[in-house]
């Protein structure tokens, strides 16, 4: 873009590029970039896929360019070899650090030195720099954490002594202690004024603290460049960089871009030319797959080049040795332009289900996806892993120490909780993997379950057969039984984990692309059969301005509720059935925890609630009611559910409960009491009428309820489903969410 490059007029520039295109195959990756670097840090920020690797791969001959200029101190470099690139005066810190496992850190550098150019910077002044790689010297480049292993790429880089370091995502996945040494490194580099830096960055707060410009990648195009200090004032900018959706700066690209016709989408495939592998160069296959068992006993055809396929070491989760498989003819592809803005991470135990973890991630890489490995182990083996334990294990409150304490059980729940705080950091998560036994899948799933629903989220599992309520928790977590265990290469673990490969490829691929069947906002319900028709009459009501999500309280039903309001997906609660909290007090199956209404604490949501089927205690069949209960007044619902009636004790405990809860509440709230009763049995002659349990329940929930403007009860002469009550719920909500709304949308305005 011209204006970008107009206020350098004049001066000399470090770099220069000017109209630089870029094609992956058809797909139009860069479109014609142009900026200068004139001295100090240039940021180019932008989100995921946008085009800012590809950037830094063509300005260091990684990747071919079309046509354009690329010029160090007005030399091209286009054309050249990334080797000579660097001896012209480039060093390169790549994104994933892309350290050598098996190198020590003082090999790595003594090898950058001696490839290098001579200048002021030396492995000692590395050293000097970075501290901590002089105490881990002779460490592998696999035993390093992520920061270690970043400032060694710096280092390595430096060691070149470029006139210019182009960085490419250098804070990623850092804790953000690590995040504000490479900081203040950036800014030391800029004063000292030796080297210019090309940062390309995600993290805006880095991003606007170190550079002096900021250029804003969209599409494959540079659409703004100023100051960084304008950047970091304009929120309304930052939104519309970091949202989803289009992202036009100006409304001529916007209008040309809307005046273009429609185009079907293409589907690109990679190919080597060397993809047949039955070539007599080439070593045998290390196993041949003759076809899991069919229901007719007969063996499959044998492959053959036109029909199938023989199995490389790399198919069977070896190790890669430089070389990756094409996908053959017959393998479904995804739309390039789906993937590039997702990472799917492959986790687990590489210690011991590494090449079971190793031939996912070559089998997402063939359907082109690009993946991330974290090593989720607490042994202490050198990991080849993307990320090693080492790097999760920061993530713990406690730290490193805490997750490798010596205690073989201490060290597997504290890393779970580790990696339950390192998966949320992460920028790329487009889908996370994993597959092991009752360990490994106690590993990974309590971070699944803190992934926003709608992230894809797949456990390979030997439990997934049995009770996995602890495992899926109140998320979208998908669990498939590996059949065999988790171990080694064979007819059905290729074919289950292929399976699984390919689902989450196909849910990365089309994450998020689903159109919503709805634009307005959504409002969470709690049902239960004995409020059904309560319930069925509020969403009838509200639903012409309101998305209804119903929820069955059953324990996880609340908790699915909870978990969806902490993430920002709901707009209020109508938690007429609030049953849940029975079991919770009285011991039943359907529990949803002590944390029920937390979130709608934290959250501070429009919140209307009532006593819906306190009248009851849930188990299973008659013959699983704990023995103590047996005398109890017990009401057969089906063959499967016993309903017990909760007593005037029982009661006054929930009410008691309730109004703790609801005095923590800082959010509009407005509870509504029942005295008709609380569900369908709870009603004049039907098997769990009992006034005096009731009263018992609304007299300590208003004994103990403290009233405020925001916060009321209201006590109603009806039956909970009778449609007076529900239609008083649904005005009583429509006037607190207004009222919600009209606050928020103030406080914005003020801001």
């Amino acid at each position: 873009m011209s204006d970008m490059h107009q206020a350098g007029a004049g001066q000399t520039s470090v770099l220069t590029v000017r109209d630089l295109h870029v094609y992956y195959g058809q797909a139009h990756a860069l479109q014609g970039v142009s900026f200068d670097l004139h001295h100090g840090v240039l940021g180019i920020v932008g989100r995921n896929g946008m085009g800012k690797t590809t950037l830094c791969n063509a300005i260091m001959g990684l990747t071919p360019s079309t046509r354009g200029a690329i010029q160090l101190r007005g030399r091209e470099l286009r054309g050249l070899t990334p080797n000579a690139i660097v001896e012209r005066g480039i060093g390169y810190v790549p994104q994933g650090r892309r350290v050598w496992p098996s190198l020590s850190v003082d090999e790595h550098l003594r090898l950058a030195a001696r490839s290098g150019r001579k200048g002021s910077w030396t492995i000692e002044r590395v050293y000097e720099t970075f501290p901590r790689l002089r105490e881990r010297r002779r460490n592998g480049g696999g035993q390093l954490s992520g920061g270690e292993q970043q400032m060694l790429a710096i280092g390595r880089a430096l060691l070149a002594n470029p006139t210019l370091l182009v960085m490419d995502e250098p804070t990623e996945g850092l804790a953000p202690v690590i995040v504000q040494q490479l900081s203040a490194l950036l800014k030391q580099l800029a004063a000292e004024g030796e080297i210019s830096v090309l940062l390309i960055e995600q993290n805006l707060g880095v991003a606007t603290e170190v550079a002096e410009n900021i250029g804003i990648m969209v599409n494959g195009r540079l659409v703004k460049e100023l100051p960084a200090a304008e950047l970091a004032a304009d929120s309304d900018l930052q939104q519309r960089l970091l949202g989803v959706g289009r992202h036009s700066e100006d409304e001529e690209e916007s209008a040309a871009e809307a005046a273009a016709p429609d185009e079907p989408p293409q589907v690109f495939r990679v190919r080597r030319a060397d993809e047949r592998l039955g070539s007599a160069d080439q070593p045998p296959p290390a196993y041949v797959s003759q076809g899991a068992p069919n229901r007719w006993g007969r063996q499959a055809a044998a492959p053959t080049p036109e029909t199938g396929r023989e199995h490389s070491r790399e198919e069977k989760g070896e190790p890669r040795e430089g070389t990756t498989v094409a996908a053959p003819a017959d393998e479904l592809q995804v739309p390039v332009a789906q993937l590039v803005d997702r990472c799917a991470y492959v986790v687990g135990t590489f210690d011991t289900k590494g090449r079971e973890l190793r031939f996912i991630e070559n089998r997402l890489e063939r359907l082109g996806l690009r993946t991330r490995t974290v090593d989720l182990s607490t042994s202490g083996k050198p990991s080849s892993a993307d990320i090693g334990p080492q790097e999760v294990a920061r993530c713990h409150p406690g730290g490193v120490s805490a997750v490798f304490s010596g205690d073989r059980g201490e060290a597997v729940s504290a890393m779970a909780e580790a990696f339950r705080h390192f998966l949320p950091r992460q920028r790329d998560v487009g889908g996370v993997i994993s597959a092991g036994g009752s360990g490994g899948t106690a590993l990974a799933t309590p971070a699944m379950q803190v992934l926003p629903v709608g992230v894809p989220k797949l456990m390979v599992s030997t439990v997934a057969s049995g009770d996995v309520k602890r495992y899926v928790g109140a998320t979208d977590i998908c669990m498939m039984y590996s059949v065999t265990d988790v171990q080694g290469i064979n007819r059905i673990s290729e074919q289950v984990l292929s399976n699984a490969a390919h689902a989450m490829a196909g849910m990365v691929a089309h994450a998020g692309r689903v159109k919503r069947s709805s634009t307005k906002p959504a409002v969470g319900l709690t049902m239960f059969g004995v409020t059904t028709p309560c319930v069925q009459l509020a969403s009838k009501v509200l639903e012409d301005d309101f998305d209804c999500l119903v929820f069955h309280a059953t324990g996880t039903g609340g908790q699915s509720m909870e978990k969806l309001v902490d993430s920002g997906m709901l707009a209020g609660v109508l938690d007429i059935s609030t049953t849940e909290i029975a079991d919770l007090i009285v011991g039943g199956v359907f529990s949803a925890g002590e944390e029920r209404l937390d979130s709608v604490i934290r959250s501070r949501l429009p919140y209307v609630g009532s006593c819906g089927a306190l009248d009851m205690v849930n188990f299973g069949a008659m013959d699983t009611v704990p023995e103590r209960f047996r005398g109890r007044n017990l009401y057969k619902h089906n063959p499967q559910v016993t309903l017990m009636r909760t007593t005037v004790q029982e009661n006054e405990a929930m009410g008691r409960w309730i109004a703790d809860k609801l005095n923590r509440c800082e959010g509009p709230v407005r509870f509504f009491i029942p005295e008709g009763g609380v569900s369908l049995l709870d009603a004049p002659k039907q098997a769990f009428w009992d006034p005096e349990a009731d009263k018992a329940l609304f007299s300590a929930i208003e004994s103990n309820l403290r009233q405020t403007a925001d916060r009321k009860l209201i006590r109603l002469p009806h039956n909970i489903n009778d449609p007076e009550f529900a239609q008083a719920l649904v005005e009583a909500f429509r006037e607190i969410t207004a009222t919600h709304k009209d606050k928020k949308e103030a406080v914005h305005a003020q801001v």
